[in-house]
């Protein structure tokens, strides 16, 4: 780094000797086919939180499980697909964006989620799934020997 804050030409800013860490990387745009897969994966989990909004009141204990399994399946589904855990946080903010917008009551008075234990357990079970499959979605783990300590 030089006196001005600016990094030497052959040096990138926040990267050491040794390469340095992924948190020092510059973010980058995703290319245009993976930005189209996010975007899919996105609209996808808008229809699945509306349809679960529909389907865990229709039927209560098994329409509840159906809604939360089918979520927790594209989540863990679009994080497997592409590889990242973004693959599972993309349809999980479909899924909170249609879902928060169902609980909003329209001015006639009609609304999807009545104040009940299953609209309830829908809502804060969607969102422990969703945290939970970004979080434990298996991801690709670089190789190599530099990426082993001690060697």
């Amino acid at each position: 780094m030089s006196a001005n804050g600016k990094a030497p030409v052959g040096e990138a800013r926040g990267k050491g000797a040794a390469g340095g860490s992924l948190m020092a990387q510059p973010l980058v745009a995703p290319p245009p086919g993976r930005a189209a897969g996010y975007l899919g994966l996105f609209v996808l989990g808008a229809v699945v939180g509306g349809a679960g909004a529909l389907v865990q009141a229709a039927w209560f204990p098994g329409g509840l499980l159906l809604a939360l399994g089918g979520a927790g399946g594209l989540f863990l589904g679009g994080a497997r697909a592409v590889g990242t855990r973004a693959g599972a946080v993309a349809p999980a903010a479909g899924w909170m964006v249609a879902v928060v917008l169902l609980t909003a009551s329209r001015p006639e008075g009609d609304f999807v989620f009545a104040a009940g234990v299953g609209s309830y357990l829908f809502l804060l079970g969607g969102m422990a799934v969703a945290v939970m499959c970004a979080t434990l979605a298996r991801t690709r783990q670089p190789d190599g020997s530099a990426v082993r300590l001690g060697k």
